[in-house]
């Protein structure tokens, strides 16, 4: 898929939730973003246990992947959220949703089991 053929955002971010929820998951908008052409950032977690925030970023190939550009520490989550917040406020045109469960990741990411 090259970056003309995306979907729109309101489109993915509704897909993702749906999966989670299939997933026996939850997940829920902490900010809508631009409906079409937004980007995502994705949070997931497990029953707020190892916390990761999630951004494409550009490959050598041209391809997008997500990777995971922030975990939380359990010695300081305030920090964590902290840094969300700041992010929030960096691009309103960004979505940001949570993803929570045992195994949200791998809808995210290929390689995660």
């Amino acid at each position: 898929m090259t970056s003309d053929d995306r979907l729109p955002a309101h489109l993915e971010v509704s897909g993702l939730l749906k999966l989670t929820q299939a997933l026996g998951g939850f997940g829920m908008v902490l900010q809508k973003g631009e409906r079409d052409a937004g980007t995502l950032v994705i949070l997931t977690t497990n029953s707020g246990k190892n916390t990761r925030m999630w951004e494409r970023m550009p490959q050598t190939d041209g391809s997008r992947y997500f990777v995971p550009t922030k975990e939380q520490d359990p010695e300081n989550p305030g920090d964590f959220e902290e840094y969300v917040d700041r992010r929030k406020g960096q691009d309103p045109d960004c979505w940001f949703i949570e993803l929570d469960g045992p195994d949200v990741e791998r809808l995210i990411d290929p390689t995660a089991r």
